[in-house]
C-alpha cells in the first residue's frame, strides 16, 4: 500500500472518505467493536482528534492542523498495513454504555453474555437484588465482572483468569470502576485453584474457537493472546471442565451461563444428554447456553 497521502487529506470529511475507500480496499477484518468499515474509520478519527464519539457531523468540514495529519496517517498505517485492531490502537473498547482499558495482553471485549445480564436472565436466577454471589470465569479484562457488579448490586464477584497479565488490565477496569470491594481476582485455570464456594451464577466466555478456525482466523485476530481463544480441536476443551465442575460450585438452585460462539452443533453432539437453554441476543439465536445446576448433575 502506498504512504498516506496526508497533506493532500485536508478535512476530515477528505480524511473519512479516504479511510473507508483504504479499508475497503484492503479487506480489513473488522468484529472488535465495529461491523463496517464506514463505523471504524469515524470512530478512529473522532477518537485520535478528541472529539465526541456520538458527534461527527458538526466536524466533517473541519481543516486538520499539520500535526493532526501526521499523526492520523501514523493511526491508519498501523490499522491497514498492519492489521492492528482498533481496539488496541486506542486503548479502549466498549460494551454499551461501558467503557475498558485493552492492549494486547486481553483479548477485545465483545460477548453476547454482556447484554443478558440482569433483566435477561430474571426468570432464572431471579430479583438482581437477590443475586448475592457471582461468578465470571475467563475474565480477560474484568469486562463481564464489571457488567456482572453493575447488574447484581448485592454480588460480590469472583473474577477468574488464567493469564497474569489479563488480571492486571483487569485490575486496571475494576479500579477505574471504584469496584475493588467487590470484585475479587483470582488466578487458576478454570476451576482448579477456587476455594470451596457456592454461586447464585456462574458465567463464562472461555476460549472456544477451533483448532481448524484458529489456522484461518483473519490477521487482526492474530494479534490477541492466544491462550484466550484455541478452544482446542472442537472448541470445547474448556466447556468440558465448565460442565463438569460448575455443580461443586454452584448454589442448589445456581445457574450456569456460557458462551459457545458457533458452537451449538458441536456442544449438543458431545452432551447429547444435558438440556440446554439457548438464550437469544440481538446478533445470536444459539451461542450462550444456559443450565441449572441441578440439570447438570441429572445429566452427567
Amino acid at each position: 500500500m502506498s504512504a498516506v497521502p496526508a497533506n493532500e487529506l485536508e478535512t476530515l470529511r477528505d480524511w473519512l472518505r479516504w479511510a473507508v475507500s483504504r479499508f475497503t480496499e484492503a479487506g480489513l477484518a473488522f468484529g472488535h467493536g465495529s461491523a463496517l468499515a464506514y463505523d471504524e474509520a469515524a470512530y478512529l478519527l473522532l477518537h485520535a482528534l478528541h472529539l465526541p464519539l456520538d458527534r461527527l457531523e458538526p466536524f466533517l468540514d473541519a481543516r486538520l492542523t499539520q500535526a493532526e495529519r501526521q499523526s492520523l496517517a501514523q493511526l491508519f498505517t498501523r490499522r491497514i498495513e498492519d492489521r492492528v485492531p482498533a481496539a488496541y490502537l486506542t486503548r479502549e473498547a466498549w460494551l454499551g454504555d461501558f467503557r475498558f482499558y485493552v492492549d494486547e495482553r486481553v483479548i477485545v471485549p465483545r460477548s453476547f453474555i454482556a447484554e443478558l445480564l440482569g433483566p435477561g436472565l430474571e426468570s432464572f436466577v431471579g430479583a438482581p437484588d437477590d443475586v448475592r454471589s457471582v461468578l465470571d470465569m475467563c475474565t480477560g479484562s474484568g469486562c463481564l465482572a464489571i457488567l456482572l457488579a453493575h447488574a447484581y448490586p448485592a454480588a460480590d464477584v469472583d473474577a477468574v483468569d488464567l493469564s497474569a497479565e489479563a488480571l492486571a488490565v483487569a485490575q486496571r477496569n475494576v479500579s477505574d470502576y471504584g469496584l475493588a470491594d467487590r470484585v475479587n481476582l483470582i488466578r487458576s485455570d478454570l476451576f482448579a485453584n477456587l476455594p470451596e464456594k457456592n454461586y447464585n451464577l456462574i458465567i463464562s466466555n472461555p476460549p472456544y474457537v477451533t483448532a481448524m478456525s484458529m489456522s484461518a482466523l483473519p490477521a487482526e485476530y492474530r494479534h490477541e493472546p492466544t491462550l484466550a481463544l484455541d478452544g482446542g480441536d472442537d472448541g470445547l476443551d474448556a466447556v468440558r471442565t465448565l460442565l463438569k465442575d460448575a455443580p461443586r460450585f454452584l448454589d442448589h438452585e445456581g445457574t450456569l451461563v456460557v458462551e459457545v460462539g458457533n458452537g451449538r452443533a458441536a456442544t449438543e453432539a458431545a452432551f447429547p444428554r444435558l438440556p440446554f437453554v439457548w438464550l437469544q441476543t440481538a446478533s445470536s439465536d444459539d451461542g450462550v447456553f444456559l443450565l441449572k445446576r441441578e440439570d447438570l448433575v441429572a445429566g452427567r
